[in-house]
């Protein structure tokens, strides 16, 4: 079972975030804070402010969009299944994520990039295009 910070009913938001494996690391939380992709109950936060419990969050990880709810705080970085009791998703926020997943799986998957050197006849069309300008 997860020991929760009973002593204190808040935590700085970066902190939180890494408790709850949002971000592997704190640096990588604290980067997305200040890039704007985590609001703390719809406005813009710094990695310092304090997270309580009952607060909102949105979280942007391209292509998906998390809504949570904050459930609890953690002194430390428990395992997956335990961090996982830390917030509650919202069931908007889950029938967006599921449709775009569908979707995304739906898609054709377009031009595939191929691993290696170019062939022959790539290299005569990239010296053809790069001799044209």
């Amino acid at each position: 079972m997860a020991k929760q910070d009973t002593s204190s009913e808040s935590q700085r938001l970066d902190k939180w975030l890494w408790a709850a494996r949002f971000y592997k690391t704190r640096s990588l939380a604290v980067e997305a804070i200040n890039g704007g992709k985590v609001h703390l109950n719809k406005q813009r936060a710094k990695p310092s402010r304090t997270v309580r419990v009952e607060d909102t969050l949105t979280i942007s990880k391209p292509p998906y969009e998390f809504e949570i709810i904050v459930a609890g705080l953690n002194l430390q970085r428990r395992p997956a299944t335990e961090a996982q009791q830390l917030y509650q998703e919202t069931p908007d926020s889950q029938k967006k994520r599921e449709a775009l997943r569908e979707q995304i799986k739906n898609e054709p998957l377009g031009f595939r990039q191929q691993k290696g050197r170019p062939s022959k006849r790539d290299r005569r069309h990239i010296i053809k295009f790069t001799r044209q300008t």
